[in-house]
C-alpha cells in the first residue's frame, strides 16, 4: 500500500506542476511567423498529428497529408443577390469564433481570419486560420497545436464544432 500511496503522491505533485507550468504560460509555445495565405494556400499541415487542414492535399509528399484532412467550411449565400458572400461568412465566421471559450481573433480581414485558441488549465494554444477561397468557393481552414505530438482529436473536433455552428448562425 506504501508504493501506491507514493505513485499517487507523485501524480499528484505531477499534476500541480503542470498546471502551474501552463498558468505561468510555460506550455503556450511561440507563435507561428508563417501564417497566411500563400500563392492560394494556407501553411501545411504540422508534421505531427496534431493539425488539421482542408488543403492537406495540396502537400503532396507530407507524413500527415491524409490523417490532416478535413472538409472546408461553405461559404454563405448573400441574402439579396443570392451570390456566394465571403465578407458576410467571413463575419459570421468570427462571431462563432469569438463566442468558443478561450478563443481570441488576432487578425480579421473580408476573406481571411486568424484565431487564437487557449485551454483553461495548461494553457497550450492552437492557432486556427480560415480563408475564403475564390477559386473553390469555399472557406479553406487550418488549425494545429503549437506543442505536442498528438492533440486527441482536439483541432478536428474544434473545426467540426465551428461548421456546426456556422451553418446555424444568423
Amino acid at each position: 500500500m506504501t508504493v501506491l500511496k507514493w505513485i499517487l503522491y507523485a501524480l499528484a505533485a505531477l499534476l500541480v506542476v503542470a498546471v502551474v507550468a501552463g498558468q505561468l504560460g510555460l506550455l503556450k509555445g511561440k507563435a507561428p511567423t508563417d501564417l497566411g495565405v500563400r500563392d492560394g494556400r494556407l501553411k501545411a499541415p504540422s508534421m505531427t498529428n496534431n493539425s488539421v487542414s482542408s488543403q492537406a492535399h495540396l502537400w503532396p509528399d507530407h507524413p500527415q497529408r491524409e490523417k490532416a484532412r478535413i472538409t472546408p467550411l461553405a461559404l454563405r449565400k448573400h441574402p439579396v443577390t443570392n451570390t456566394l458572400d465571403a465578407e458576410t461568412t467571413m463575419n459570421r465566421l468570427a462571431g462563432v469564433v469569438k463566442g468558443i471559450p478561450g478563443a481570441v481573433v488576432v487578425e480579421q480581414r473580408p476573406d481571411y481570419l486568424y484565431a487564437q485558441f487557449t485551454t483553461r488549465w495548461l494553457k497550450f494554444v492552437d492557432d486556427v486560420e480560415f480563408w475564403a477561397d475564390p477559386a473553390s468557393g469555399m472557406v479553406q481552414v487550418r488549425s494545429a497545436s503549437r506543442l505536442g505530438q498528438e492533440d486527441m482529436g482536439v483541432n478536428r473536433e474544434r473545426v467540426e464544432l465551428i461548421r456546426t455552428r456556422l451553418a446555424k448562425a444568423n
